[in-house]
């Protein structure tokens, strides 16, 4: 068996993977690589990452963007966010965004990966999963960023602040928030 049908043996459609990652099965990975992807067994989503495509009945499949993420940053720990999730908060927010925001601890700037574009943050620490409290943090350290009335969209937030769990927003502010954030938390979480 050649080197290259043994790479082919181990591709998995749907699949993401870095170069180094195929490197373990290959003894001339760059090659090996171009070749795939001349082929259309491999497609390049960014600088060192590979998709396997996944055929459907439409087409070929996208990568789960959670997979793209995780195999470019090679980390499991990020978060990622849509500003869209603002909206469900109900403090006034309604634009819509196609740019997904994701926290992590490695990259930071704004990356394609398979043809989207994603905003990299970096952060100290990273919470596992997204709760409203984590979100209405994330809202007020990114207020400036937002294209709606800034003082229209504040009161609303603070008075949603009123209403959650002052134990779980307060180690959302803790473990994820800005000085921002913190400051303007800082009258709701006191009268705890």
């Amino acid at each position: 068996m050649s080197a290259l049908s043994d790479l082919k043996r181990h591709l998995r459609p749907g699949q993401v993977y870095r170069r180094k990652d195929l490197a373990r099965w290959s003894n001339a990975v760059d090659r090996h690589v171009r070749q795939l992807v001349e082929e259309g067994r491999l497609e390049k989503v960014s600088t060192g990452v590979y998709m396997a495509p996944r055929q459907t009945r439409f087409g070929a499949a996208p990568a789960k963007p959670e997979k793209l993420v995780e195999t470019f940053l090679g980390d499991d720990r990020f978060l990622m966010v849509s500003p869209n999730a603002f909206n469900g908060l109900g403090v006034g927010t309604t634009q819509l965004y196609n740019e997904p925001v994701v926290y992590n601890r490695k990259r930071h700037g704004r990356f394609t990966l398979d043809g989207r574009v994603y905003d990299f943050r970096m952060r100290p620490s990273v919470p596992k999963r997204l709760s409203k409290e984590v979100l209405l943090v994330d809202l007020l350290h990114n207020l400036d960023r937002l294209p709606e009335d800034k003082s229209a969209v504040l009161p609303r937030a603070l008075e949603r602040a009123k209403e959650m769990d002052r134990s779980r927003l307060a180690k959302a502010v803790q473990d994820f928030g800005s000085a921002r954030a913190e400051r303007l938390l800082a009258p709701v979480l006191e009268r705890a």
